[in-house]
């Protein structure tokens, strides 16, 4: 029964990265995006990642903390291709 609840607070934080993947991939902007809250979430689900891990407690959980991870490190990267893009919108023409 535990798992339920591991599972429902896993995919509850998991369903606003897709939103924030596209708003990224839209908005081509970097600004009101903070890396370091990124990277805090990264660490959050590797550290969750590693505790299933030692735990020997993989379930069907467990892929969920990877996907949440995938998708956070898409939003990631697409944070220093946004930041690329301000700077040659900053450019002079």
């Amino acid at each position: 029964m535990p798992e339920v609840f591991e599972l429902i607070m896993v995919l509850c934080f998991g369903v606003s990265w897709p939103v924030s993947i596209a708003k990224s991939w839209k908005c081509r902007t970097a600004k009101g995006k903070s890396p370091i809250f990124l990277v805090f979430i990264i660490i959050g689900y590797l550290s969750g990642i590693v505790w299933k891990l030692l735990s020997n407690n993989i379930t069907y959980v467990f892929w969920f903390y990877v996907l949440n991870l995938l998708m956070v490190t898409v939003d990631f990267c697409l944070y220093f291709r946004n930041v690329r893009l301000d700077r040659n919108a900053a450019k002079p023409a």
